[in-house]
């Protein structure tokens, strides 16, 4: 599994065209990574411009294209890509919650409007549905989950590589396994070809010492 996951990575660097690792420049370019906010909580939903910023699109962006922005960010920084990244980890959080917000069609409504509320970011760890009668007042007194600790579930690795990639893994595996055989049995052809050699090579002695040993009991008669 780890083989697939890291060359899906190579995979997806590739056909995205961005790096597999943070760098230096990534790091500067990233305007709304500040710690401090973090700690205070989240406020990205009060400016008109950050999530779009996060996921690099325009205000006038597509669903897709949000989408297609979103599998690229969270690749690069994507917790299991990054291991003990604190700063990986931050900025995933961040790309989860933009496309949380931009990926909704309502909330990104009121997000464009100004007027989307910290109630708002809780209210997407909530499965959407009627509510069962009885269950509104359970639900108003349950404390609703943070937006971190759902958003780390709505980029699905598995989901992902099988929607866009399956096919194409497939048939790249299957192209490396007949590879590897053809380079196997020309392995095995040069090996019988030097055996070959090797055994004309012996046999050929053993006759010039035959015909040596004729020739001296020929002379010594």
């Amino acid at each position: 599994m780890t083989l697939i996951l890291q060359y899906l990575r190579c995979l997806l660097c590739n056909h995205y065209n961005v790096p597999t690792t943070l760098t230096p420049h990534q790091s500067l370019a990233w305007k709304y990574s500040s710690r401090t906010a973090l700690d205070k909580g989240s406020s990205l939903y009060k400016s008109k411009s950050a999530y779009y910023d996060i996921l690099e699109v325009s205000p006038t962006a597509t669903h897709a294209q949000i989408k297609t922005a979103y599998y690229k960010q969270s690749f690069i920084y994507h917790p299991d890509k990054n291991a003990g990244s604190e700063e990986a980890a931050f900025r995933f959080s961040q790309i989860s919650e933009a496309y949380s917000v931009l990926g909704n069609k309502a909330l990104r409504r009121k997000y464009d409007r100004g007027i989307l509320s910290q109630a708002d970011l809780q209210g997407t760890s909530k499965p959407a549905g009627r509510e069962s009668p009885g269950s509104g007042q359970q639900s108003r007194t349950r404390h609703p989950p943070s937006v971190g600790a759902t958003q780390q579930n709505i980029f699905d690795f598995d989901a992902f590589i099988r929607s866009h990639y399956g096919e194409q893994l497939k048939r790249e595996q299957e192209i490396r396994q007949r590879r590897e055989e053809i380079i196997r049995k020309k392995e095995e052809l040069v090996e019988d070809i030097q055996l070959g050699r090797m055994k004309e090579i012996a046999v050929g002695m053993m006759l010039a010492m035959g015909a040596i040993i004729l020739f001296s009991l020929r002379s010594s008669k």
